[in-house]
C-alpha cells in the first residue's frame, strides 16, 4: 500500500458536508418536537456534535447527542451508550458515524435499537466507501466513494486547529 493520501475534503468542504446533512435532517424532521442524535464512538459522536450545532441555529425543533461505544471486533452486540435507550421511544434518532465500510458499524448500531419502538431511524456518514458487507444504507451521505478495498479513508477532526480533513491512502 501506498504512503501517498490523496485530499478528499478539506475543512471547508466538510462543514459544507455537515451543513447540507443538517438541512435533510431539518426537512425530513420539521414537524417534530425533538430528535436524538446518537454518534458512534470515536468518530461519529464528533460528526454528531457537529451536526446538532448546525441545527441549534436552523430548526425549531430541540435535539440531543448521545454516544455509542461498539465493540467491533465482537462477533456479537456489545455496545455502551451514554444514555438509556429507552429514552429514544416513539422518537426520531440520527445514527451517526464518519466513514461507512462494510457496514457492520451501523448495523451493530441499529442493534442497540431493536429492542425500542422508534417513531423513526436515520442514518447519517461523512463518507460511504461503497463496500457493504451488511445490506446497510445510509439516509444521508457527506459523499460516495467508489474506492478499491486495500485503500484506506482516513477522517481527521481536529477541533483545536481546524485541520479537518477527509485523506484516501
Amino acid at each position: 500500500m501506498s504512503d501517498k493520501k490523496l485530499l478528499i475534503l478539506n475543512s471547508k468542504q466538510i462543514q459544507q458536508k455537515i451543513d447540507r446533512i443538517a438541512y435533510q435532517i431539518l426537512e425530513d424532521n420539521f414537524d417534530e418536537q425533538e430528535i436524538l442524535i446518537a454518534g458512534i464512538l470515536p468518530r461519529g459522536n464528533q460528526v454528531a456534535d457537529r451536526l446538532k450545532k448546525v441545527l441549534d441555529n436552523i430548526a425549531p425543533f430541540k435535539s440531543r447527542v448521545f454516544t455509542i461505544q461498539l465493540d467491533k471486533e465482537s462477533t456479537s452486540l456489545k455496545a455502551k451508550t451514554s444514555f438509556d435507550v429507552q429514552e429514544c421511544s416513539n422518537k426520531v434518532v440520527v445514527l451517526v458515524d464518519d466513514v461507512l465500510n462494510s457496514g457492520k458499524t451501523l448495523a451493530y448500531g441499529f442493534g442497540v435499537f431493536l429492542d425500542v419502538p422508534l417513531k423513526k431511524l436515520r442514518t447519517v456518514v461523512l463518507v460511504d466507501r461503497n463496500h457493504k458487507n451488511f445490506p446497510v444504507t445510509t439516509d444521508y451521505a457527506g459523499i460516495a466513494l467508489s474506492t478499491v478495498i486495500k485503500e484506506h479513508v482516513d477522517v481527521i477532526l481536529d477541533v483545536e486547529n481546524e485541520q479537518d480533513a477527509v485523506y484516501l491512502r
